[in-house]
């Protein structure tokens, strides 16, 4: 599709909705608004107007295919043959599920907190010295990247070309110069790992540090200086009166990573592709869903295991954030 076709499409898209809520308002003013009861139904209407848009699309785009994914989870790789709950027991046995799900567990210990607990400190250090923006600066930069872009600077990083060879990966050439031999870094089990993790975890600092940054502001000085007066160290300060004041800060921030952890793929199809054990269920399901002729069946269930990860975190956040709103 040219750049013509789709730029065309998104005006003819926006031309659509400024004249759909125009014709609606139009014809909702033709009525009179003398009854209370017709004043009532024209509110409603007006509402049900605005909205219809909103809710045709969130059907098309997110409640069909997930309803869609359920369905095929129960049928054969075509979506043709319905087999019950075979792709289910079939995902409980398998050995690259089970791995996956280690795999994807030990991201979500790590990367959330390790993100979270190093945005804080930067946060909360670079506001003590003159150069602190420059550094907000530059530790922020990884947020602009892609995860592929990511991936592939993190590659040159790792990369190995063998005991003979010139390394030109910075981590081995750095081995090399003291004398110790090149590693092939990315095909070590757990520790490639924790190589791909340290990849998320350089890009969601910048995302916790700009947010901590803001909430640290919040903190009324007069409640630190008091604390500083009675005595207290920095260090009982940070985590007596800082942690505290900013626990709801840092479940949000703890939140929004997990929810991208939970959909990490591009880092390690980019990296690795999944191979040397380090492929978690997103590409697990991309390479039951699309290679190899593809299976339907199998895919369906490791989404849905996927989306089951995700929803309660969601339902979470949503208790947390109407129990706030009751405060």
């Amino acid at each position: 599709m040219s750049v013509f076709n789709l730029v065309s499409i998104v005006f003819l898209g926006i031309l659509f909705f400024i004249l759909y809520f125009h014709i609606s308002n139009y014809i909702l003013d033709l009525y009179d608004n003398r009854s209370y009861r017709r004043f009532k139904f024209e509110n409603s209407f007006r509402v049900v107007i605005f909205i219809a848009p909103a809710f045709i699309i969130l059907f098309i785009f997110i409640l069909y295919p997930v309803f869609e994914t359920i369905r095929l989870s129960f049928y054969d790789k075509f979506g043709r043959e319905f087999v019950g709950l075979y792709n289910y027991n079939w995902a409980i046995n398998d050995p690259e599920f089970k791995r996956s799900i280690l795999n994807n567990l030990g991201w979500l210990l790590i990367v959330p907190t390790l993100s979270t607990f190093f945005g804080l400190v930067i946060a909360s250090l670079s506001d003590r010295v003159w150069w602190g923006s420059i550094a907000k600066s530059i530790i922020f930069m990884p947020m602009a990247i892609s995860f592929v872009g990511a991936g592939v600077i993190w590659k040159f990083i790792y990369e190995y070309r063998g005991p003979g060879d010139t390394q030109i990966g910075f981590l081995n050439a750095i081995i090399v110069s003291f004398g110790y031999e090149p590693q092939a870094w990315l095909t070590i089990p757990i520790w490639n790992n924790v190589f791909l993790m340290t990849i998320m975890i350089w890009i969601q600092t910048g995302l916790a540090l700009v947010i901590f940054s803001a909430a640290l502001r919040g903190i009324p000085k007069e409640m630190l200086e008091a604390a500083r007066i009675d005595g207290a160290s920095e260090l009982k300060i940070f985590f007596s009166l800082v942690i505290p004041y900013l626990e709801q800060t840092i479940l949000v921030i703890w939140t929004i990573i997990t929810i991208l952890v939970l959909k990490i793929f591009d880092i390690i199809f980019a990296m690795t592709n999944g191979e040397w054990q380090t492929g978690v269920l997103a590409n697990l399901m991309y390479d039951w869903m699309f290679r190899g002729g593809g299976d339907s069946g199998r895919g369906s269930v490791l989404a849905i295991v996927i989306m089951i990860g995700v929803v309660p975190i969601m339902a979470w956040n949503i208790y947390k954030h109407r129990q706030e709103q009751k405060i």
